[in-house]
């Protein structure tokens, strides 16, 4: 539901968590698309530091679903810091795991 809470908590491979992200929910289409921000929280309040926007999209295509997930963030520095944390093997890993959960549904 727009205006709902998000939260992100990552954990690295050798079992570091990192602090946990709250965020807000900015569209739903069930089964289509997800949009999210940390740049709000809660009910739309601004949240201090914000870093990113997910826009999560699913289509039905023959034999499974496309996953798309593009990611904007408010400036290049913000985004190359994303990539140097491993933001390419993190979302990779995250959808490994939808599938694996998709699968057994």
């Amino acid at each position: 539901m727009p205006g709902g809470v998000f939260n992100v908590v990552m954990q690295s491979p050798e079992g570091q968590v990192f602090p946990e992200k709250k965020g807000c929910i900015l569209l739903v289409e069930p089964e289509r698309r997800l949009v999210f921000t940390d740049g709000l929280g809660p009910q739309f309040r601004p949240n201090a530091e914000p870093f990113m926007t997910a826009d999560i999209t699913m289509e039905p295509v023959e034999g499974g679903t496309r996953y798309r997930a593009l990611i904007r963030h408010k400036n290049p520095e913000d985004r190359a810091n994303h990539e140097a944390r491993g933001f390419h093997q993190g979302w990779g890993t995250c959808l490994e795991q939808l599938d694996e959960l998709a699968v057994k549904l």
